[in-house]
C-alpha cells in the first residue's frame, strides 16, 4: 500500500502524498515523537485537533518496555495506543550510539546494556527488523550504527560499511512487504563523498525511502546544510526523503529548502513542558514575570485549543507550579503551531511561492532558537 507522489517542486522545495494502510500523509511533514507509545502530554484526539498526520515511535526504548511481543499481542502499536492513522518507527540506532559507555559494537550487531536496570541485550539487523515488524508501524527503518560528531574519517569510513552491511542483512530479512515501508538510513557524517558512497549502495538496494541520519549531532549548522543540499540531487526524486531528529522550526524550512520531506524531534514538546513556547513572533518563556497579569492568548491568530480557551497569565501560573494542565497547553499550542508551519509551507511550495515564503518567515523562526 505504500506510494509516494511528488506533487510540485519549487526551487529543491517539494510537496507530496505518502500513501500507507493508515491514511495519506501530506509532505512536507513534521512527526511529533511518541518514544514510548505516547507523545508526552497529548491523547490521540488532541492529536488529530493539532492535526498530526503521523507519529513515530522509538523501536529501542519500545522493545525494553513493555516489549514488542506484548504489544504485538495487543494487535500492534496502532491498536494498543488507540491511533489510527499512520506511524513510524525508528531503529533504535542512535539510542545505542548514545549509550557510548553501555554497549559493544561487533560485526554481527551491538551488545549493550538497558539504561534502565543494566539487563544485556543483543540487537542484530534482523532482530530490530523483527522488531519493528512486531510493532507494526507503517513506516520502518534499518538498523544502522549512527557516529557521533565529531569523529575521525577513519572512524566514520568503518561505521558506514557496517550500517551498509546491516542494510543488506536487514532488507533481506524484512518479510511485511504488504503492510510496511522499510526505509535505509544514509550516513556518512560530515563527508560529501562518503554520504554518495552510501545513497548510491542504499539506492541499489531499492528502498521505497531514504532517511538522512547522523546530523543534528552536534555538528555546525552550515556543515547540516551542505549535507542536505548534496543530497538532493543524488536521491532519487520520486521517494520520500526523512532527516531524522531534526528541529527548530528554521532548520525545517532550511532544509526543505534543500529538498527534505519529513522531520521529526522532540524539541517542541520537551520545550513546552519547561515552558518555553514557540509562536509565529518569535520563542515565548511563559514562566517569565512579565505574563503574570497578561489575560491574553499565547497567540491571538492562533486557533488552537490553548489559544482558544486560556490565557498567558494561566498558563504561566500552571507552568510555575508544575500542573500537568500548564504543560499539556503549551505541549498542544507548539505542536499546532509546527503543523501549521508544515502547512503553510507546503501551500507555498504548490503555489509556486516557497522563495517568498522562507523569506518572510526564516527571520522570525530564527528568534525561536
Amino acid at each position: 500500500m505504500f506510494k509516494f507522489t511528488l506533487e510540485a517542486t519549487c526551487g529543491k522545495a517539494r510537496a507530496g502524498t505518502i500513501e500507507t494502510d493508515h491514511g495519506k500523509i501530506q509532505t512536507p511533514v513534521f512527526m511529533p515523537v511518541g518514544t514510548l507509545g505516547t507523545v508526552k502530554a497529548m491523547s490521540p484526539h488532541e492529536l488529530k485537533d493539532i492535526h498530526a498526520q503521523i507519529i513515530l515511535g522509538n523501536t529501542y526504548h519500545l522493545y525494553l518496555r513493555p516489549g514488542a511481543e506484548l504489544i504485538q499481542k495487543a494487535g500492534g502499536l496502532h491498536k494498543f495506543i488507540s491511533w489510527d492513522r499512520p506511524m513510524l518507527t525508528d531503529s533504535g540506532g542512535f539510542q545505542v550510539m548514545s549509550l557510548a559507555a553501555l554497549r559493544k559494537i561487533g560485526r554481527d550487531g551491538v551488545q549493550f546494556q538497558s539504561h534502565i536496570d543494566g539487563s544485556r541485550h543483543h540487537f542484530t539487523p534482523e532482530s530490530v527488523i523483527a522488531t519493528q515488524e512486531a510493532l507494526g508501524a507503517d513506516i520502518i527503518m534499518s538498523f544502522d550504527e549512527c557516529p557521533p560528531f565529531p569523529a575521525t574519517r577513519e572512524y566514520v569510513t568503518k561505521s558506514l560499511a557496517t550500517t551498509l552491511r546491516w542494510a543488506e542483512r536487514g532488507k533481506k530479512a524484512f518479510t511485511n512487504h504488504a503492510h510496511q515501508a522499510l526505509f535505509g538510513i544514509v550516513q556518512g557524517g560530515i563527508y560529501e563523498d562518503l554520504r554518495q558512497e552510501s545513497a548510491l549502495a542504499l539506492m541499489d538496494m531499492d528502498f521505497p525511502g531514504y532517511s538522512i541520519g547522523g546530523l543534528a549531532v552536534g555538528e555546525p549548522k552550515e556543515d547540516m546544510f551542505r549535507i542536505t543540499d548534496f543530497l538532493h540531487d543524488i536521491l532519487p526524486q520520486d521517494k520520500p526523503r526523512y532527516l531524522m531528529g531534526v528541529g527548530t522550526p528554521s532548520d525545517l524550512l532550511n532544509n526543505i529548502a534543500r529538498g527534505v520531506d519529513m522531520f521529526d524531534c522532540v524539541m517542541p514538546t520537551r520545550n513546552a513542558r519547561k515552558g518555553s513556547i514557540f509562536t509565529r513572533h518569535g520563542k515565548m518563556i511563559i514562566k517569565a514575570a512579565r505574563y503574570e497579569d497578561d489575560f491574553s492568548p499565547i497567540d491571538p491568530q492562533c486557533g488552537c485549543y490553548a489559544c482558544r480557551h486560556f490565557s498567558r497569565a494561566y498558563i504561566r501560573h500552571l507552568i510555575r507550579m508544575k500542573e500537568i494542565l500548564g504543560m499539556r497547553l503549551a505541549t498542544i499550542h507548539s505542536l499546532w503551531f509546527y503543523q501549521e508551519l508544515m502547512q503553510l509551507t507546503r501551500t507555498a511550495i504548490l503555489e509556486d511561492r516557497f522563495e517568498e515564503f522562507i523569506g518572510e518567515m526564516l527571520p522570525v523562526l530564527d528568534r525561536l532558537i
